[in-house]
C-alpha cells in the first residue's frame, strides 16, 4: 500500500482545558449540580451492560415522577432538547396532517418549522410575544382548523411567558386531537401534571431545571399518541428518532441494539433526577417560585420591570427583564460576563435588544445568586 507523508499543518499543540468559572444565569444551560458532575465522571460500561440497564430503568421511573405521568413510553432521547422536540413531530406527524401550533414566541416558530419539514399542513394560533393563549383562542382555532395535533409551548423561553394548560385537553378530546407540549424550561421548576392535564406528547431537556449538561432529553408519549404512531401509513422519516425501533432498546423485555447511548450523559441525568426526587416536587416548585418572586421584588426596587406583566403568567425559572430606555442591552450583558463572570442572555426575534433573559433554574435557583446578580446590575446601571 502506498504511504503518504503526514501533513503537520493542523497539529495544534494546546494547553489543558481550563474553562472560566461562569455563573450561568441565562435561559440555559444552567450550572450543573456538583453531584451531577461527579456522576458523569463515573466509569463507562457498555450500553447493554446489566448495570446500565438498571440505570435506564431508574431514569424512566424518576422521569415519570418528575412529569407526573404513568406513561410507559417515557424515556430520554440521546440528544439535546431540540432532538426531543423533533422526535415528537417526526413520530406523530404524517404528510398532510393538520398541525395547529400555538405561537407565542420563538419556540412556537420552531415547532412550525419542524412540523412543516415532516409534511404537516401547519396552521397557527398566536398572540404577541409575552402574552399567552386563552381557552377561547384555542377553542376557536380548533373549531376552524380541525387539527390532528395541537402543539403548545408550556414555558416560552424567548418571552418568559407561562402558558396555562388547564382545560386545553378537554378541547382537544372534543376534536379528536392530540395535545403536544414543550416543557423544556418548565420541567422540574414549574408544576406539570401530564396525566391530569391530558397531555399526549411531551419533551424537555437536561440542561435547565434538571441541572445537568445537555445531551439526554426527556420524552413521553401517551397511549393515544402511541395509537397514532401505530397507525402510520409509512415509516417514521427520521431513523435516529424513530420510536418504533428505539422502543426495542428501552423496552424492559428486549433491550435490542439501536444506537450507542451516551452513557455518561445518562449517568448525569439519573443524578439530576435523584436530586428532584430527594427534594420533592412540591418543595422544588415552591423554591423556584419563592426565588423568582425575590428576584422580581429586587428588580422593582431598582426601577426595573418584567416584560410579562402578570406574575401568574411568568415562568418561575426564566424572567424577561425589560431593558430601560437608552440602555444598551448587549453591552450590559457583556459587562456582566467580563467583569462579574455572570452570564445572562438578551432577547432575540421580536424582543432583540428589548429584554434580558435571566434564568434561575435547578441548582442555580438560590438566594445568593439573586443577591449577586442584583448587586452587579445595580453597579453597572
Amino acid at each position: 500500500m502506498k504511504t503518504y507523508p503526514v501533513n503537520e499543518t493542523h497539529r495544534l499543540q494546546t494547553r489543558q482545558l481550563n474553562m472560566p468559572p461562569r455563573l450561568l444565569l441565562g435561559p440555559g444551560p444552567s450550572n450543573a449540580h456538583p453531584r451531577v458532575l461527579q456522576a458523569i465522571s463515573n466509569r463507562q460500561v457498555g450500553h447493554l451492560d446489566p448495570s446500565f440497564i438498571t440505570v435506564m430503568n431508574e431514569i424512566q421511573e424518576m422521569l415519570r415522577y418528575t412529569w407526573q405521568t404513568s406513561n410507559p413510553f417515557t424515556l430520554p432521547v440521546s440528544g439535546t432538547g431540540s432532538a426531543a422536540m423533533e422526535a415528537t413531530l417526526a413520530n406523530l406527524v404524517e404528510p398532510g396532517d393538520v398541525v395547529l401550533v400555538g405561537v407565542i414566541g420563538y419556540f412556537g416558530e420552531r415547532l412550525v418549522d419542524m412540523a412543516g419539514r415532516y409534511g404537516a399542513d401547519v396552521r397557527r394560533v398566536e398572540r404577541p410575544w409575552g402574552e399567552v393563549l386563552s381557552l377561547d383562542d384555542i377553542s376557536q382555532a380548533l373549531n376552524e382548523h380541525k387539527p390532528a395535533i395541537l402543539a403548545l409551548v408550556h414555558a416560552e423561553t424567548s418571552t418568559g411567558a407561562l402558558q396555562p394548560m388547564e382545560g386545553v385537553a378537554e378541547l382537544c378530546r372534543a376534536h379528536n386531537c392530540l395535545l403536544l407540549i414543550d416543557t423544556v424550561t418548565s420541567l422540574a421548576t414549574t408544576p406539570i401534571f401530564l396525566d391530569e392535564w391530558g397531555v399526549d406528547a411531551a419533551y424537555s431537556c437536561s440542561q435547565k431545571g434538571l441541572s445537568c449538561p445537555p445531551g439526554a432529553s426527556p420524552f413521553s408519549l401517551s397511549e393515544r399518541a402511541l395509537a397514532k404512531l401505530d397507525r402510520r401509513q409509512g415509516k417514521v422519516p427520521n431513523w435516529y428518532l424513530d420510536m418504533t425501533t428505539l422502543a426495542n432498546y428501552w423496552d424492559g423485555r428486549t433491550r435490542s441494539y439501536h444506537h450507542t447511548a451516551p452513557i455518561n450523559s445518562m449517568y448525569a441525568l439519573r443524578e439530576g433526577l435523584r436530586l428532584v426526587v430527594e427534594e420533592g416536587l412540591n418543595e422544588r416548585w415552591a423554591r423556584h417560585q419563592a426565588n423568582a418572586e425575590l428576584f422580581w421584588e429586587g428588580l422593582s426596587a431598582m426601577g426595573l420591570s418584567c416584560h410579562v406583566k402578570d406574575p401568574a403568567l411568568r415562568i418561575p425559572a426564566l424572567t424577561t427583564v425589560s431593558v430601560p430606555d437608552g440602555v444598551d442591552a448587549k453591552a450590559v450583558a457583556g459587562q456582566l460576563l467580563n467583569e462579574y463572570n455572570i452570564e445572562v442572555a438578551g432577547g432575540f426575534g421580536q424582543l432583540a435588544g428589548k429584554v434580558w433573559r435571566v434564568g434561575l433554574m435547578g441548582f442555580n435557583s438560590r438566594k445568593e445568586n439573586i443577591t449577586l446578580l442584583l448587586a452587579a446590575l445595580k453597579e453597572i446601571l
